[in-house]
C-alpha cells in the first residue's frame, strides 16, 4: 500500500477525526457554539480551575489567543475567572452554571454523533475498535512523553555561523 492510497491508516484516522468534528460542529451549531468555544467548554469541564496557560496548552494555542477566547467567553457568561489562593498573578478558569448545562447538552450530541458514526459496527466490533484505539493512544502518549523527555535532555542548539558573525 502506498502513502497515496486512501486506505493508508494515517489518512483514514485523520479523515475519521475530521469528519466526526465536522458532523459534531453542525449539530452543536444550534447551541450557538463555535468549535473553539466547545473545545474550551470540554477542556474546562474535565479540568476545572485550569489557568489560562494550562488551557492554552490543552488547546494547543498561544496564551494570547487563549486569553482573547477566554475574554469573549467571559463576556458571554460561559466562563469565570477566579483568583488563585497561592499566587495572586494566576487566574483560575471555571465554567458558569449555564455553561455546565450547555456542556451536558453538548455531551449528548457528542455521544449520538459517535454512536451514529459507529452504526456500521457490531457491538463486538465497537468494543474491539475502542480497545485498539485506546492502545494506540497510549503508545502515542508514551512517545510524546519520551519526545518531551528527550527535548529536556538535549543540549541547547549551537548558534549558526551567520548569527555568530
Amino acid at each position: 500500500m502506498s502513502p497515496d492510497d486512501d486506505g493508508y491508516i494515517g489518512y483514514v484516522l485523520s479523515d475519521v477525526a475530521r469528519l466526526i468534528r465536522t458532523v459534531f460542529d453542525r449539530r452543536v451549531r444550534s447551541l450557538g457554539l463555535t468549535r473553539a468555544q466547545w473545545l474550551v467548554l470540554s477542556r474546562l469541564y474535565r479540568r476545572p480551575g485550569a489557568s489560562q496557560t494550562e488551557l492554552a496548552d490543552m488547546l494547543e494555542v498561544d496564551r494570547a489567543s487563549a486569553g482573547r477566547m477566554i475574554d469573549r467567553m467571559e463576556k458571554g457568561h460561559w466562563v469565570e475567572r477566579r483568583g488563585d489562593a497561592g499566587d495572586r498573578r494566576v487566574k483560575r478558569l471555571y465554567l458558569t452554571q449555564e455553561a455546565r448545562r450547555v456542556h451536558a447538552r453538548m455531551w449528548a450530541i457528542a455521544e449520538s454523533t459517535v454512536d451514529d458514526a459507529l452504526t456500521p459496527l457490531s457491538p463486538l466490533e465497537r468494543a474491539r475498535f475502542t480497545g485498539l484505539a485506546a492502545r494506540v493512544k497510549e503508545q502515542l502518549q508514551t512517545m510524546v512523553g519520551a519526545d518531551d523527555a528527550g527535548a529536556a535532555e538535549a543540549p541547547p542548539p549551537r548558534p549558526s555561523r551567520a548569527a555568530a558573525s
